[in-house]
């Protein structure tokens, strides 16, 4: 294992990210064992946009949990920002997440007694950070909520507490950003606000990006794609996005 970077700190271009060998994951069924992850092997570089694809049940959920320590496989390596994940406890993992790792969920999983600004504080908080309401400000006026501050989740559009949770999920420049189907909830429109948000912080920030959807045209902004079915990837291309970084 490499020395891990200062949290908050950036990776080269290119430097590996996210190292996964021959990740397999089985869970109990009625009928006996069930395989989930199938030997899927994979690195993703530092600042690299990655868009994971496939039918429901292709294990493209599990695939992004195993990444964030939140499922821990039953076989294979994995590796995030130069850390055997194997060897870390529970506390450890924590640790790591709120180190190196931002995670926008479909459903936004904001606290609902706290205000915006109060939500993306959070992962600053758990720092110690003398800093974070300040951070938190800014980081929501990136993303067009500067005058929704101190609104709750619940006075907040779908658009808006999604915005909100791209902001909560960038605010410690995490070197990776994990997103599962973040416009899978919202209309179209307010859908491709919400995408050209997040990859404008990826781009400030230059954290790795996953993005699990089913809309082959948000696919296309990245950089690659990643085909699963059945728990393995069938196929893996670049697409014209990165032609584009390239040039």
């Amino acid at each position: 294992m490499t020395t891990p970077p200062l949290p908050g700190s950036k990776l080269p271009p290119g430097h590996p990210l996210v190292v996964l060998d021959d990740i397999r994951l089985s869970l109990p069924g009625a009928g006996g064992p069930v395989d989930i992850l199938r030997g899927i092997s994979l690195d993703i570089a530092a600042g690299e946009t990655v868009a994971l694809i496939g039918p429901s049940g292709s294990g493209k959920s599990t695939l992004m949990m195993v990444m964030a320590g939140l499922e821990r496989p039953s076989g294979g390596r994995v590796a995030v920002a130069g850390q055997d994940l194997a060897g870390l406890d529970e506390d450890g993992l924590a640790r790591l997440r709120r180190a190196y790792i931002g995670i926008v969920f479909q459903s936004f999983h904001l606290l609902p007694t706290m205000t915006a600004l109060e939500n993306v504080a959070i992962p600053c908080e758990l720092d110690a950070r003398a800093d974070a309401f300040a951070d938190a400000r800014a980081a929501l006026e990136r993303v067009g909520l500067g005058h929704r501050l101190g609104h709750y989740p619940a006075q907040l559009s779908g658009g808006e507490q999604q915005r909100v949770a791209i902001a909560r999920a960038m605010v410690a420049r995490p070197l990776l950003v994990l997103a599962d189907e973040p416009t899978g909830n919202l209309d179209g429109t307010t859908g491709r606000l919400v995408m050209d948000c997040l990859f404008a912080e990826h781009a400030r920030n230059g954290a790795g990006l996953l993005l699990i959807t089913h809309d082959a045209g948000l696919a296309e902004r990245c950089e690659r794609q990643l085909h699963l079915a059945d728990g393995r990837i069938v196929d893996d291309r670049r697409g014209l996005a990165a032609l584009r970084r390239v040039r």
